[in-house]
């Protein structure tokens, strides 16, 4: 079974990882969820890091708001690919972890999704994932048709409330 790591700098950000975590169940991709914080608890970071591959994670989620320097400090950490998700916070309502996220140093690759967009972050983690993962292809591919078939279904329903 694949695996992704969702990793929190705070416990206050699981709302936002919620949705993260219920996309990866969905499709069969387990999700293991901590909490650790890039200046609260470096060492632990730096270890996590360093032993996600021989604990068979293939992709790592961070989320973190302000600084939001935990994607960076995880990703210099391991080969695995690592995805930002900034986490909406009081100060700039969430462009400085967006930009905290995206303004890597060349060579430590952090890919990023949008402000608090978690589910985005578990469809990536899946995106990235089927390119080994025949199955998680095929879901992938069903879920994208099963995205437009309501989008045509809504636009059906509007024509005929319209006409």
């Amino acid at each position: 079974m694949p695996k992704v790591a969702i990793v929190m700098g705070s416990v206050s950000d699981l709302d936002v990882v919620k949705p993260t975590i219920e996309i990866l169940k969905k499709f069969d991709v387990e999700a293991e969820v901590r909490v650790i914080s890039a200046h609260r608890t470096p060492d632990m970071a730096h270890d996590f890091a360093k032993s996600a591959i021989d604990n068979n994670i293939e992709v790592i989620i961070c989320a973190a708001g302000k600084a939001a320097h935990l994607g960076g400090v995880i990703a210099a950490y391991t080969p695995l690919p690592v995805i930002g998700l900034p986490v909406k916070s009081s100060t700039m309502d969430g462009l400085d972890s967006l930009l905290s996220m995206v303004q890597m140093p060349s060579g430590i690759p952090v890919a990023c999704v949008a402000i608090n967009g978690g589910l985005n972050a578990g469809l990536l983690a899946v995106q990235i994932l089927s390119v080994k993962y025949p199955t998680l292809m095929k879901k992938m591919q069903d879920y994208k048709i099963s995205m437009a078939e309501k989008i045509k279904n809504e636009d059906e329903k509007l024509q005929k409330e319209l006409n």
